[in-house]
């Protein structure tokens, strides 16, 4: 069991809330097209800070909470890659002004650190009190997998979203971006600009990626901290890994095989935890350490396989999977209006 002082809590969630008001503000102050030069550099900063933040913390709290903190973060490293996927989408469908998009992926990222803080919190108080939790965390990470692995050539609809069909009919939408702003006056009248649109549209797509995220950080690691700073460590870099990036993802075409595949291991695992705590000890639990050495490799089988998938056929595309099927859309007919 974890030990953490209250101190401990506040120094991490101020590091936290402190990196994510540079991302704010200098998104606010300075709108601007991300060079590939800027974001590989603040790539490289949230990726040191991470593995700055993963030694200190096995130093001070022992080697296998360490373990645990690295597998917890690498799985959401890999999940929120998913995430870029569906924020390409977003983008092309809402046509995003570059300049804006900077701003749009920090309010996504916000979002997503309170929605994951919000059911991690829920998790946690679950999985204490009732440890049949792990069996149905276990089962929700096989049927997500199975969807993933059975849609993983299609792309998440984003205008056959509900939320985003709602805004479209209830609230006065104008034909521009108005200088970025959420909220614009337009002849007297107060309108919302297609960024507010754009901001529904990453919430509420944020919450179902939170609904596998957590659970699945919860396969490798069951203290609450870890839980928390592994999603807020692989968050906080993905503005600048969409960046730079941006141009790879077309050719990560087996990225939702490996992650189907990764979300089905750690729903086993689960599946085997809760057999062992509840039905006999004897069942056979899976190591941590193993743990992470099956998602790093998985990760790099998937990773080479993709660009050698696409350097053969250079038409292969990679899509970001779906829960349901949809039909094919082009995003770039789609106006922002």
């Amino acid at each position: 069991m974890l030990e953490l002082t209250p101190l401990v809590w506040a120094v991490t969630i101020g590091l936290i809330v402190l990196l994510l008001a540079v991302d704010l503000v200098s998104a606010a102050l300075r709108p601007h097209k991300v060079t590939f030069r800027e974001a590989a550099l603040w790539s490289v900063f949230y990726i040191a800070v991470a593995i700055a933040f993963g030694v200190w913390f096995g130093l001070a709290y022992g080697g296998d909470f360490g373990v645990q903190y690295f597998a917890g973060y690498l799985v959401e490293k890999s999940l929120s890659v998913d995430n870029l996927f569906v924020f390409v989408i977003i983008m092309a469908t809402f046509a995003v002004p570059e300049e804006h998009q900077h701003k749009v992926l920090t309010f996504g990222i916000v979002l997503a650190l309170i929605m994951r803080a919000a059911f991690i919190a829920v998790g946690a108080a679950l999985l204490s009190l009732f440890s049949v939790v792990f069996l149905l965390f276990g089962l929700l990470l096989i049927f997500t997998a199975i969807q993933l692995f059975r849609h993983r050539d299609e792309d998440p609809d984003v205008e056959d979203n509900v939320v985003v069909k709602v805004a479209r009919r209830v609230l006065p939408i104008t034909d521009e971006y108005v200088g970025g702003k959420l909220v614009a006056r337009i002849d007297g009248r107060r309108m919302v600009t297609p960024l507010f649109l754009v901001l529904i549209a990453i919430g509420s797509i944020d919450l179902l990626f939170a609904l596998d995220s957590i659970p699945a950080v919860f396969g490798v690691t069951k203290e609450p901290y870890i839980v928390f700073v592994a999603n807020a460590f692989a968050l906080l870099g993905l503005r600048a890994l969409f960046f730079l990036v941006q141009g790879l993802l077309d050719r990560l075409v087996y990225l939702s095989t490996g992650l189907s595949i990764i979300l089905a291991f750690i729903g086993v695992k689960l599946i085997l935890h809760w057999a062992h705590v509840d039905i006999n000890p004897a069942v056979p639990e899976i190591p941590t350490m193993v743990s992470l050495g099956v998602i790093v490799a998985i990760l790099a089988v998937v990773t080479v396989a993709s660009l050698l998938k696409t350097r053969d056929d250079p038409t292969a595309k990679a899509h970001a999977g779906s829960l349901r099927a949809h039909k094919t859309r082009d995003p770039q007919r789609t106006t922002p209006s």
